[in-house]
């Protein structure tokens, strides 16, 4: 007997809707639901392979203990026990920061993830936090902090309204977007032309995304920021700046940040000339609906939260910031509703509250930069990192230099690992426990709600029975050994801390609908629910859209959610500024020592004329995302992706062959890799994807490993950050490039 089941794809973030048909216990079929609210339909080649992923033999089902060198299954409790027995000793005899966490990328796309690492993290109380964040889109966090005080308000573009879109180092149509919610990226692209819209892409390489675009600009990597602000420098020039936007501060120190960056004199460096310059930026001042996309290739650069800055700053002085058809906030459904005489502004942001031990890099957000972990492990003295615990994240493949950050796993006296693979970080861990497949836990995507092109809003039950703990579980378990209530301890004591906390924050709201509410009260009434649905009740109920627990007669709650099992359309975005803006001037502040600085180190750097070095790239592919995807045959088949592409000219001088080995080094390291000669890639670039490298000792990745590819970030630089976040400079890596 067949059952059909609707939920939301969790392989990225474009949060498509999925029909799954279930014959008897087992995935049948997977496709696209075509009445889904928000995909209506689209599906890529990943979300069809949930079934796959479910059925992996690889997946590990229950938890792995080190034992004599060799990772055993055990019990559950026996593994908690583990935890236990080694973890507390040596955080009490070596300190709070000896212990460090490392959350990856898949987290932003579970409940768990979202809502109850947040304890793990408070009980462990480390300075030595670090996350994927730090080589992806910390720039865009900490430029959103300067400017409106809330690193956590990242504007996307309009995409359904807008009338000109210049995308800069992202290619959605392999992504599905990033830091942009936007199922059906291809057919969006498509709407603004078919309704007269211009789509410009500036890549060095032309990607699948600058092939379907009006116009593409190939820029010489790492020359993202420099271009923005000559695009700035000409709007402020010609007199075409246009600022309707209010509150604002600092302008007035804008022309001195950017008078260095004249579209003549960054043409030579960024490989785009004056007249093209200064035509784009006349065409977003010219009055159209217009929007402004960065992404990781440019956030992964020496100067990302500059260049991210200056995304922002340019839709402001063209007058495209929170309207619609430029860049604009969501209202995620599960946020903090703003009373409507709240003032504008907030506490403001800061950075640096603490550094870190060896190299003085300063926090953000919390964090670390993650290319630090390291020398944290490695330098001894008090404060030195003797223990990992790392949560759905592989290092070992994602962060810089990474053979080094090998070497210092392999000394570690404890490694902890929430993760459902032993894959090429998990190998070094003596402790492995394995959440349930996507398949088997509900699913409601709190991180992506704050990123979504549309207001939309869905949740998702599990279709399958889950066989062991549910990954809140697992996280609460380790939370309370952490804490010093024991392995045995019953996470309802964490579930209670949780939902109790977003019961407060709604009834303590100054001028909110449940001021004076009884928090009790509103715990009590979710109380039937399983802990992952409580908060999602808690969270939606007093949300901007809920039924404020019986306020709004026909407000949003999870049992809405659960009738509506194709989502519910919540509307087009609205201008929000005054909801998210947070500053400490109650402003939009334009102005900021560490950008000028920023700025007038890249400045000096624009009258040395590019040499002949080669840079380095990464690429993305739609069938992967990161280093997850690579275990499934179907995902992995056909022509092998991980080439090093190369350019004619620089094939032919280097004396490289298509199909040839090349060996490719940086001041790090060294790789070898097929060569793919294209000339989709500009003169003096070459591209090589990340997330691969699957051919490590240990590692229990069958299909990855016929299919290993080589990593790229055994290239990758741990020296060279962006000064203001902490961000990897993934991307403009000086290489040479030999025949193999």
């Amino acid at each position: 007997m067949d059952t059909t089941h609707f939920r939301t794809c969790p392989l990225c973030e474009a949060t498509c809707g999925l029909e799954v048909t279930v014959r008897d216990g087992a995935v049948h079929r997977i496709r696209g639901d075509r009445d889904d609210v928000f995909s209506q339909g689209f599906i890529c080649p990943k979300g069809s392979t949930l079934g796959a992923l479910h059925d992996d033999p690889d997946r590990l089902r229950r938890p792995l203990v080190r034992r004599d060198g060799r990772h055993v299954e055990v019990d559950w409790d026996e593994a908690f026990a583990e935890v236990e027995a080694r973890l507390v000793p040596l955080r009490e005899r070596y300190g709070a920061d000896s212990v460090a966490m490392y959350l990856g990328n898949p987290n932003a796309h579970t409940i768990a993830g979202a809502v109850f690492v947040r304890p793990l993290i408070q009980a462990l109380a480390t300075k030595n936090l670090y996350s994927a964040s730090t080589v992806d889109q910390m720039p865009r966090h900490v430029s959103s902090g300067l400017l409106y005080g809330n690193p956590g308000a990242m504007p996307v573009p309009d995409l359904d309204r807008t009338e000109l879109l210049v995308i800069l180092g992202a290619d959605p149509l392999e992504s599905n977007g990033s830091l942009c919610t936007a199922p059906d990226f291809p057919g969006r692209l498509a709407a603004i032309r078919d309704r007269g819209g211009r789509i410009v892409v500036v890549d060095p390489r032309r990607s699948r995304t600058a092939a379907v675009a009006d116009e593409h600009l190939s820029i010489r990597p790492g020359t993202d920021a420099a271009w923005l602000l000559a695009l700035i420098h000409v709007v402020l020039r010609d007199g075409r700046d246009r600022v309707s936007l209010s509150p604002v501060s600092g302008l007035e120190h804008l022309g001195a940040l950017v008078e260095p960056f004249s579209p003549e004199r960054v043409a030579p460096v960024c490989g785009i000339d004056a007249v093209t310059t200064e035509r784009i930026a006349h065409e977003l001042s010219d009055g159209r609906r217009a929007a402004v996309y960065t992404r990781i290739g440019t956030h992964t650069a020496r100067h990302g939260t500059l260049c991210s800055w200056a995304a922002d700053v340019l839709c402001l002085v063209t007058d495209n910031l929170d309207v619609p058809g430029g860049m604009m906030w969501p209202t995620p459904c599960h946020g903090r509703p703003v009373p409507a005489d709240r003032p504008p502004g907030g506490r403001g942001f800061r950075t640096g509250r603490w550094s870190s031990r060896v190299s003085g890099h300063p926090e953000v957000r919390g964090e670390l930069p993650v290319a630090a972990l390291a020398e944290e492990i490695e330098t001894p003295g008090d404060g030195q990192v003797r223990a990992l615990i790392t949560v759905a994240g592989n290092p070992a493949r994602s962060t810089p230099d990474s053979l080094r950050l090998e070497r210092a796993l392999a000394s570690l006296d404890l490694v902890v690992s929430v993760d459902i693979y032993l894959n090429e970080t998990t190998r070094y861990a003596d402790v492995i426990l394995p959440p349930p497949s996507s398949l088997e836990k509900s699913h409601f995507d709190f991180a992506f709600y704050g990123l979504s092109v549309r207001n939309i809003a869905n949740y998702s039950p599990p279709v399958l029975e889950a066989t062991g703990p549910g990954e809140h579980e697992i996280l609460a378990r380790l939370a309370l050994i952490v804490s010093g209530q024991g392995a045995s301890a019953d996470p309802e004591l964490v579930y209670g801390l949780v939902t109790g906390a977003i019961a407060q924050g709604a009834t303590t709201l100054e001028g909110g609908r449940l001021q004076g509410r009884d928090p009790g009260d509103l715990v009590a009434a979710v109380a039937h629910l399983e802990a992952p649905e409580r908060c999602i009740d808690l969270m939606v109920r007093t949300g901007p859209f809920g039924d404020q627990f019986g306020e709004e007669s026909d407000g949003l709650s999870l049992q809405v959610l659960v009738d509506h099992p194709h989502g519910v359309d919540l509307g087009a975005l609205e201008p929000r500024l005054r909801e998210v803006l947070r500053t400490a001037s109650g402003t939009v502040e334009v102005d900021h020592d560490g950008l000028r600085a920023d700025a007038a180190d890249l400045a000096a750097t624009l009258d040395g004329a590019p040499g002949d070095e080669l840079v380095l790239v990464g690429r993305r592919h739609v069938r992967s995302n990161n280093s997850w995807m690579h275990n499934l045959d179907v995902l992995v088949r056909g022509k092998p992706r991980c080439t090093l592409l190369v350019h004619p000219e620089d094939a032919e001088r280097l004396g490289l062959t298509d199909g040839g080995v090349a060996v490719v080094a940086s001041r790090v390291g060294t790789v070898e890799a097929p060569v793919e000669v294209s000339d989709a890639v500009r003169p003096g670039v070459v591209s090589l994807p990340h997330g691969w490298g699957h051919d490590a000792d240990g590692a229990r990745l069958a299909v990855a490993a016929r299919n290993a590819g080589v990593n790229s970030n055994v290239l990758t630089d741990g020296a060279v950050l962006d000064p203001l976040s902490g961000n990897a400079a993934l991307n403009a890596i000086p290489v040479t490039v030999s025949p193999g």
